[in-house]
C-alpha cells in the first residue's frame, strides 16, 4: 500500500502542491481572522448546576467580577495637597470611557435626616472648599463615623484606602476592554509618580486582561523562537539550508492551518488554544527529520533518489503516520471531557496534528523529488561521531550492563512512587502569574487590607414576593453578614440590609451605635425616611437608591450578598463552603429559604475540578486507544507491553518529580501527563518498525538486530528528542506558570523516555528473544508492514531518471 501511495504522490506532485498551496490559501484567510477569547466561565458545561445557578443569578443581578479595585496606603491620605490629587483622580477615572461608576471615599454619600419633609437625602459627603485642610478635616471626621464604609473604602489599621471603579460589562467581555484597562492603568501610574505613593491595582477586568494580552504576547513570541531554535537545530543536523527551508516551509504550513482551524471551528484564542501553533512546530519537525534521514540513508546506499524517495516514503510513511495518530489521540482525547475549555484544546491540536501529517507527507517528496539529489556533505551526520559514541555507550548497557539498567530502573521508579504520594491537587486564579509580578503582589496587598476581590455572591431566596423587606428576613441577613464577616477570608459583605442599617444610623443624626437593624418601634419612625429625596434623579438619591436596590430583585423575593474573598484555591474553597453551609442552614431553615452560593469564584472553583477530573480521564482514554493502536501495528501482546513500559516509567518519574519539588496537579501540569505519553510513543514506534524492519534481513537474530536499531533507529531519535527537548523547553520561560511547567515537565518526560526506549526497550526485546523469534519466523511480527523490496518503476507509473 505505501509503495503505491509513494508512486501516486511523485506522479502527481505538481498537482498535490498545487491544491496543499491552494488549501493554505483559504486556512490563511480564515486564520487572519483569529480572535482572543474573553470568556472567563468556559470551562464547564453548559448544563452543570454550578453554572447554571451562575445564569440565574446573572438574569436578575447582572453579572458579577466587573469591579476593578484601586487601593493606596499612607497616613497623609487626607492632608489637602494629597487628597485634591485624589479627587482629581476620581474625576478622571469616571471619564473613562466604559466605567460607569465609581464608590471611594470622595465619592462617599452620606445621608441627612429632613423632618420637614420626613425624607432622608442623599449628597456627596466631600464637598465644598477642599483644598481647605480645616474643612477636609472635619469631613473626614464624619466619613470615619459611617461605619457603612468602614473595611469596605478603608482600613483604618493600616491607613489603606480603596476605590471600586465599576466597568461597563458589555465593554469589559470584548476587545475594547484593553483599551479601557490601559487608560485606567495609565491614570493610576501618572498619581503614583506624581505622589510617590504605590498604588496597588487589581480585580478580574485587570487580571484577565492581563493574561489575555500575555497570551497574544507569548503567542508571537513563542512561534518566533520555536521556529528559530528547530531551523538551528536542523541545521546543524543536516548542515543544508534546503532541508531547513523544506521543514520551516512544512510547519509554517501547519501553523496557518492550525490557526485557521480554530476560526472555521468557531472558536478563539485561549491560554491553551494559542499553544497549538508552536506545539505544531515542535510536533512536525520530527516529521520532517523521520522522512529526510531515511532519503539520505536510502540514497547512500545505491544513489538513486526516485528510489530512494520511494524506500522514505514506503517505510517512513507507517511509522510517521502512527507517531502523529498516537499524539494526536494524546491531544484529542481532551474532546471528551466535559470542559469547554479542554474541547476546543483537543479537537483543534487533533486534527492539526494529523493535518501537519499530511502536510509533510505530500510536500518533503514532491519538492524532493524537484532539487538536486544529496551531496556528500548532506549525509556526513549519519557518521556523527559524537552521537555515534553516545550510540555505542547505549549499545553496551543493553548488551553487557542489562541487570544494572533494570537495577536503576526500579530504583528510580520506587523514588517516583515515593514522591507521587506527596502530590497535591490545588489550583489558584493567579496561579500561573510569577509571585514577583505586580499582578500577583496587588492582589496579595488587596487581600492583606480588604480580604481580596475575588467575588462571591450569595443569593437568598424568600420563596415569596416582598419577602426580602420582611424584618425577620433583614435579621437574618444581617446575622449571615456576621457570619461571613467573621471569616479570615472573607471581606465585609454588602447587602440591602447594609443599607438599610445605614439609614437607621442617618435617622439618629449620624449616630454610629445606631448602624443596626432597626426593630419594630425603630420601622414605625423609619419608614416615611426611607424614601429617599435628592437634588435630581441623576443625584447622589438616585445613585444611592441604585446601589441598595441592585441588591434585591425586581419582586423583592431575591436578596444578593457581595462580598470579595481571598484567592484561597480550589483545595481550600469547597472546604470553606462546606463549613459555612451548616452555619447558613442554621440562619435559614431550608423550608422558608433557599441558600445559593454562586459567583465567579464559584464557577472558577468548579471549573478548576472539572478540569483537573477530564484531564485524568483523558489520560486514562488515551492510554488505552494507544494501546489498540500498537496491538494493531504489532499484532503481539507480548509487543504491546514491551512498548507500553518504556512510556510508562517517564510518567511515573515525571509524577514523582513533581511530588518531590512541589509542583501541584492542576489543569495545566496535569496536561503534561497525556501530551508527553502522546509524543513519547513515537520513539518507541519508530524503533520496534525498525525492529521488524530489519529483523527478516539479520536472519531473525534478535541480537543482531537490536543492536542495528540502536544503530540506525538512535540517531533519528536523538535528534528528534532533542529538537522535541528545545521545542518544549521554549514554553519554560513563559510569564504563567502553568505553561512554564508543561514546557519543563514535558522535556523531562521526553528525555526520559527517550533513555528508555534506547535502553530498557532493547533490553526487553533481548529478554524475551526466544519468544519474540518464535513469532517472528512465524512472519506474525511484520503482518501490518507493507516492505515490498522489488521497486518496479513503470508501474508505478514513475520515470526513474536521476
Amino acid at each position: 500500500m505505501w509503495q503505491r501511495l509513494a508512486g501516486f504522490v511523485l506522479k502527481y506532485r505538481l498537482s498535490l502542491l498545487v491544491l496543499l498551496l491552494a488549501g493554505t490559501g483559504v486556512m490563511g484567510y480564515f486564520a487572519s481572522k483569529v480572535q482572543l477569547s474573553y470568556d472567563y466561565v468556559a470551562t464547564i458545561p453548559h448544563d452543570n448546576p454550578k453554572f447554571l445557578e451562575y445564569q440565574e443569578f446573572k438574569k436578575k443581578f447582572g453579572g458579577d467580577g466587573n469591579v476593578l479595585m484601586l487601593a493606596v496606603q499612607s497616613d497623609k491620605f487626607f492632608q489637602a495637597d494629597f487628597f485634591k490629587d485624589y479627587v482629581q483622580l476620581n474625576k478622571d477615572m469616571k471619564n473613562v470611557f466604559a466605567v460607569e461608576n465609581i464608590m471611594s471615599v470622595p465619592m462617599a454619600i452620606n445621608l441627612i435626616k429632613n423632618d420637614s419633609t420626613q425624607k432622608l437625602e442623599a449628597g456627596l459627603l466631600f464637598k465644598g472648599d477642599l483644598s481647605n485642610q480645616v474643612v477636609i478635616d472635619s469631613l473626614s471626621r464624619v466619613f470615619k463615623t459611617l461605619l457603612f464604609y468602614k473595611g469596605l473604602l478603608y482600613n483604618p489599621d493600616t491607613h489603606a484606602y480603596l476605590m471600586a471603579i465599576y466597568v461597563n460589562k458589555d465593554v469589559f467581555n470584548s476587545p475594547k476592554r484593553t483599551a479601557v484597562v490601559a487608560d485606567i492603568t495609565k491614570l493610576a501610574k501618572a498619581f503614583q509618580d506624581k505622589r510617590h505613593t504605590e498604588v496597588y491595582l487589581s480585580g478580574l477586568p485587570l487580571i484577565r486582561t492581563a493574561m489575555a494580552v500575555k497570551v497574544a504576547d507569548e503567542l508571537k513570541l513563542f512561534l518566533k523562537i520555536s521556529f528559530l531554535l528547530t531551523g538551528l537545530i536542523l541545521f546543524l543536523f543536516f548542515r543544508s539550508f534546503g532541508a531547513v527551508l523544506m521543514s520551516m516551509i512544512v510547519v509554517a504550513i501547519g501553523v496557518i492551518w492550525s490557526v485557521g482551524t480554530i476560526v472555521l471551528m468557531g472558536y478563539k484564542i485561549t491560554l491553551l488554544t494559542g499553544l497549538i501553533p508552536s506545539l505544531i512546530v515542535v510536533i512536525g519537525i520530527p516529521n520532517c527529520v523521520y522522512f529526510l534521514s531515511k532519503y539520505h540513508t536510502e540514497y547512500a546506499k545505491h544513489a538513486n533518489k526516485t528510489r530512494a524517495l520511494i524506500r522514505m516514503i514506503q517505510r517512513m510513511g507507517i511509522v510517521t503516520l502512527f507517531t502523529n495518530l498516537t499524539a494526536a489521540i494524546g491531544f484529542g482525547v481532551f474532546c471528551f471531557t466535559n470542559s469547554a475549555i479542554l474541547k476546543e484544546f483537543g479537537v483543534v491540536a487533533g486534527l492539526n496534528i494529523m493535518f501537519i501529517f499530511m502536510i509533510s507527507f505530500i510536500f518533503l517528496p514532491s519538492v524532493l523529488s524537484y532539487l538536486p539529489a544529496p551531496k556528500s556533505k548532506h549525509t556526513t551526520y549519519l557518521d556523527n561521531g559524537f552521537f555515534g559514541g553516545i550510540l555505542n555507550f547505549l549499545t553496551q548497557l543493553v548488551f553487557k550492563y542489562r541487570p544494572w539498567v533494570y537495577l536503576v530502573t526500579a530504583a528510580l521508579v520506587v523514588a517516583s512512587i515515593v514522591g507521587m504520594g506527596r502530590l497535591r491537587s490545588v489550583g489558584y486564579m493567579l496561579d500561573d502569574i510569577p509571585h514577583t509580578d505586580k499582578l500577583y503582589t496587588d492582589l496579595k496587598f488587596l487581600e492583606t487590607n480588604f480580604k481580596g476581590v475575588m467575588p462571591l455572591e450569595i443569593a437568598v431566596d424568600t420563596k415569596k414576593k416582598n419577602g426580602v423587606i420582611n424584618l425577620q428576613t433583614l435579621n437574618k441577613l444581617d446575622e449571615l453578614t456576621q457570619l461571613i464577616s467573621s471569616q479570615p477570608d472573607f471581606g465585609r459583605p454588602l447587602s440591602v440590609v447594609e443599607g438599610i442599617k445605614f439609614a437607621k444610623q442617618a435617622y439618629y443624626n449620624g449616630d454610629s451605635s445606631n448602624f443596626a437593624v432597626p426593630n419594630q418601634f425603630d420601622l414605625g419612625f423609619l419608614a416615611p425616611y426611607l424614601r429617599m429625596k435628592g437634588g435630581n434623579t441623576a443625584g447622589p438619591a438616585s445613585t444611592f437608591s441604585k446601589l441598595v436596590s441592585s441588591f434585591m430583585d425586581s419582586t423583592k423575593q431575591v436578596a444578593r450578598l457581595s462580598v470579595n474573598m481571598k484567592d484561597v484555591g480550589s483545595q481550600k474553597l469547597p472546604i470553606l463552603m462546606d463549613s459555612l453551609a451548616p452555619k447558613v442552614t442554621a440562619i435559614f431553615d431550608t423550608a422558608h429559604y433557599k441558600v445559593t452560593f454562586t459567583g465567579t469564584s464559584i464557577i472558577f472553583q468548579e471549573g478548576t475540578r472539572f478540569i483537573i477530573n477530564g484531564l485524568m480521564e483523558s489520560i486514562l482514554l488515551a492510554f488505552v486507544l494507544i494501546m489498540l493502536c500498537m496491538l494493531y501495528l504489532f499484532r503481539s501482546w507480548r509487543m504491546l507491553i514491551i512498548s507500553l513500559i518504556p512510556n510508562v516509567i517517564p510518567l511515573i518519574v515525571t509524577a514523582g518529580v513533581m511530588g518531590w519539588v512541589g509542583v501541584s496537579l492542576k489543569p495545566s501540569t496535569v496536561l503534561v501527563f497525556s501530551v508527553a505519553l502522546g509524543i513519547a510513543i513515537d520513539v518507541t514506534i519508530r524503533f520496534l518498525v525498525n525492529f521488524k524492519q530489519e529483523l527478516p534481513r539479520h536472519d531473525y537474530d534478535i541480537s543482531a538486530t537490536v543492536k542495528q536499531t540502536i544503530h540506525e533507529t538512535g540517531l533519528s531519535i536523538i535528534y528528534t528528542s532533542a529538537i522535541l527537548f528545545a521545542g518544549f523547553m521554549i514554553f519554560s520561560f513563559s510569564e504563567f506558570g502553568g505553561t512554564k511547567a508543561l514546557g519543563w515537565l514535558t522535556s523531562l518526560t521526553l528525555v526520559v523516555a527517550m533513555i528508555t526506549n534506547l535502553t530498557i526497550l532493547p533490553a526487553l526485546l533481548l529478554w524475551m528473544e526466544k519468544a519474540l523469534l518464535k513469532k517472528a519466523k512465524k512472519k506474525e511480527l511484520w503482518k501490518t508492514l507493507d516492505d515490498e523490496e522489488d521497486i518496479d518503476m513503470a508501474q508505478l507509473g514513475i520515470d526513474d531518471k536521476e
